[in-house]
C-alpha cells in the first residue's frame, strides 16, 4: 500500500515535510512500548502508537519503520516533528483509536508486520 493511500484511509494529517507519498508500506504494527517495537516489528511497517515523544522517532529509525501514525488525534511537539524531518520518517495524526485503526488497515489488505513470539497451538 502506498503511503498516500494509507493517509486517506486513516483520515490522516501529515505532520512532516517532504513526504514521499509514493513510498510503499509493507504492513503495520500497533504498539506503545518501544521495547516491543524493537523486538517484534519488521522493516517497512507503519507504526501505530499513542506515544508522541522523541523515543518513538528514534525507535522507528532503528527499526526501519516506513511511517509513524499517532492515534486518537495526538499531536507531537515541534521537537519530535523536527527529529522526524531530520530522519525522513513521515509522521501522521489520525482521529481513530488504535483498535479501530488496526482493523481498518487490516481490512484494507495491509498485513501485520509484527512477528509472533510463539506459534498458536490451534494452528
Amino acid at each position: 500500500m502506498k503511503l498516500e493511500e494509507l493517509v486517506k484511509l486513516v483520515c490522516g494529517r501529515v505532520l512532516t515535510e517532504k513526504v514521499d507519498v509514493n513510498r510503499e508500506v509493507r504492513g503495520g504494527c500497533g504498539a506503545d512500548l518501544m521495547s516491543d517495537v524493537l523486538a517484534s516489528i519488521q522493516p517497512e511497517a507503519v507504526l501505530l502508537t499513542g506515544l508522541c515523544n522523541p523515543q518513538v522517532v528514534r525507535t522507528a529509525q532503528m527499526a526501519d519503520v516506513a511511517a509513524i501514525v499517532f492515534v486518537r488525534g495526538k499531536m507531537p511537539t515541534t521537537e519530535v516533528i523536527d527529529l522526524a524531518n531530520q530522519e525522513k520518517i513521515p509522521l501522521i495524526s489520525t482521529p481513530y483509536g488504535m483498535f479501530e485503526l488496526c482493523g481498518r488497515l487490516y481490512q484494507a489488505g495491509l498485513p501485520s508486520l509484527e512477528m509472533r513470539i510463539a506459534d498458536c497451538p490451534d494452528e
